[in-house]
C-alpha cells in the first residue's frame, strides 16, 4: 500500500520502517521476498529505492497473500501427516477449508487499487521525505 500510494517516486526501506515503526532488517527480508515474487522492483545505488512492479489494478490481493504466507494449515488435520484421533468423524476441517476458500474468493475480487482510495492517508506523517525547509528549521 505504501508503494502504491506514492507511484511517482522511489521509496526507501528506512523511510517505510520509520513511518510504520518496524524493523529495517525485517522489512529488508519482506522486500526481498516481494521482489522475488515479482510484486515490487528495487533500484540500487544513489537515489535508488522501491516501486511496484505492476500497476495497482493488476495486483490481486489473493495473489499477494498466497505469495507472502507460506502456511494455510489452519488445523493439524490439514497437514499431510495428520494424526488427529477423531479425523474420520470430525467436520471441522471441512468447515475451515470452506472458510479458507471463501476468504480467497473474496480477496481475489480485490486489487491493490481498491486499497488506495485515500493514498495520502496510508502514509504515516513521520515517513514523508524531509524537504529542505524541514531540515533547516
Amino acid at each position: 500500500m505504501y508503494l502504491g500510494a506514492q507511484p511517482d517516486r522511489l521509496v526507501t526501506i528506512p523511510e517505510i520502517a520509520a513511518g510504520h515503526g518496524i524493523s529495517e532488517s525485517h522489512l529488508m527480508k519482506v522486500v526481498h521476498h516481494l521482489g522475488r515474487c515479482g510484486l515490487i522492483e528495487t533500484v540500487r545505488g544513489k537515489g535508488g529505492g522501491l516501486r511496484l512492479a505492476s500497476a495497482p489494478q493488476d495486483i490481486v490481493l489473493g495473489d499477494v497473500i498466497r505469495n507472502t504466507e507460506s502456511d494455510f494449515t489452519l488445523v493439524e488435520c490439514f497437514g499431510t501427516n495428520a494424526t488427529c484421533r477423531i479425523q474420520g468423524a470430525c467436520q471441522l476441517n471441512t468447515i475451515l477449508r470452506e472458510a479458507l476458500n471463501a476468504m480467497f474468493l473474496a480477496l481475489d475480487g480485490y486489487t491493490l487499487a481498491d486499497l488506495l482510495m485515500n493514498p495520502q492517508g496510508l502514509i504515516p506523517a513521520s515517513s514523508y521525505p524531509e524537504t529542505e525547509s524541514q531540515t533547516t528549521a
